[in-house]
C-alpha cells in the first residue's frame, strides 16, 4: 500500500489549553468538553495520539491539522477573540510540538475581526493559517476591512485553509442540511466575493485551499464566467481573463465524496491543485483513505498520495 504524504485537513482541540476560558467546561478525566452550554461528543478531537496512530495504520506521513467549526466561537468580541485565539494556538503549538515529525498547525485566525487576525498573523510569522469561510452573515471577505488580513497572509506568502463554519440559511436546519449543503455553499459564497472582490487579482501570493472539494464551486464556476462574458456591469472590475483563470489559483481537498465531483474539481482548479483531505475524526470524512483512492485512476489516485501545495 502506497503512502499518502500529506493530509491537509484532520481536526483536533487542544482542549487543556481552552480550559478555564469564560464559557468552556472540560474534565479530562471524562473528556466532557462543553462550549457555551454546548457538548462536543467526538471524544478524538481531544487526543492527537488518537489521530497519530490513525496516520500510522493508514500510511499518512505528516497532518496539517487545524480545531473544527464548534471552537471557532465567532460571536466574541475582538478582546474575547484575542484570548481565544492565543490560547487555540498555544494549543496547537503544544500538539505539534510532541509530534514534529508527524503534526504541523494550521494556525486561528478569527476573521469575523479582520484587524486582529492580521495583528495576530504578524505576530506569529508563520505560513500556514486556518480561517474560517461563512458562519456570519458579516463575514464578506470582499469587504476593504479585510484588506489589511489580505495584505498580511500575502506578504508572508501564506497557506490559507478556508474551511465552512455553520451555515446562515435557517432554512437548512433540518436534515443534516446544514452540513450536507451549507457547508459547500458557504465556501462557494465565501470563493465568489475573493474573484469578483478582486482579492486573488490583487494578493497573487495566498495560497488559498478549499475544504470539501472547493464546496459548489466548481459546479458553478461555467456560470461565473458566462456572467463575466456577458459583459455584466456589476463584475466591470475583474481582469480581463475572467473568472476561471483565476480559479486555478485555488488548491482545493480531494474530499468530494464522490469521482464525478473530483473530476469536476479537478477540471476548475486543476489535477495538480488538488491535496488529499480526510477530514479525521468526523463521520462526514474519509474513514478509510486508501479504499477512496482506490476508487480514482491510478494517475489521480498517485497524484493525490504525494502532492504538496507548491
Amino acid at each position: 500500500m502506497s503512502k499518502i504524504a500529506l493530509d491537509v485537513h484532520v481536526h483536533l482541540i487542544p482542549a487543556d489549553h481552552l480550559a478555564g476560558a469564560a464559557g468552556v467546561h472540560w474534565d479530562p478525566q471524562s473528556r466532557d468538553f462543553r462550549v457555551e452550554g454546548s457538548a462536543i461528543a467526538l471524544k478524538a478531537l481531544f487526543d492527537p495520539a488518537l489521530l497519530v496512530a490513525w496516520m500510522d495504520q493508514q500510511r499518512i506521513e505528516r497532518a496539517w491539522f487545524s480545531v473544527p467549526p464548534p471552537v471557532y466561537r465567532q460571536q466574541l468580541n475582538v478582546a474575547a477573540a484575542r484570548e481565544w485565539s492565543a490560547r487555540i494556538n498555544a494549543g496547537l503549538i503544544s500538539i505539534a510540538d510532541r509530534y514534529p515529525d508527524r503534526l504541523v498547525p494550521l494556525y486561528h485566525l478569527p476573521a469575523e475581526h479582520p484587524a486582529l487576525a492580521a495583528e495576530l498573523a504578524r505576530g506569529l510569522r508563520a505560513q500556514r493559517y486556518a480561517l474560517c469561510a461563512g458562519g456570519e452573515t458579516a463575514l464578506v471577505f470582499s469587504d476593504p476591512a479585510f484588506d489589511p488580513m489580505w495584505a498580511e497572509l500575502d506578504a508572508s506568502r501564506a497557506f490559507v485553509f478556508l474551511h465552512p463554519g455553520r451555515c446562515c440559511d435557517g432554512r437548512l436546519n433540518r436534515f443534516y442540511l446544514e452540513n450536507l449543503l451549507g457547508n459547500p455553499h458557504e465556501t462557494a459564497v465565501a470563493v465568489a466575493h475573493l474573484v469578483f472582490g478582486g482579492i486573488l487579482a490583487r494578493h497573487t501570493r495566498i495560497r488559498f485551499c478549499l475544504a470539501h472539494g472547493g464546496g459548489t464551486v466548481p459546479m458553478v464556476a461555467g456560470r461565473w464566467q458566462h456572467g463575466f462574458n456577458m459583459a455584466l456591469p456589476e463584475l466591470r472590475d475583474m481582469p480581463p481573463d475572467g473568472v476561471l483563470p483565476l480559479l486555478r489559483r485555488f488548491y482545493a481537498d480531494c474530499l468530494t465524496h464522490g469521482e464525478d465531483a473530483l473530476h469536476c474539481s479537478a477540471g476548475v482548479f486543476g489535477a495538480d491543485h488538488l491535496l488529499f483531505g480526510s477530514d479525521w475524526p468526523f463521520l462526514m470524512g474519509t474513514a478509510d483513505p486508501h479504499e477512496a483512492l482506490a476508487l480514482l485512476p491510478d494517475g489521480v489516485a498517485e497524484n493525490l498520495r504525494g502532492a504538496f501545495p507548491k
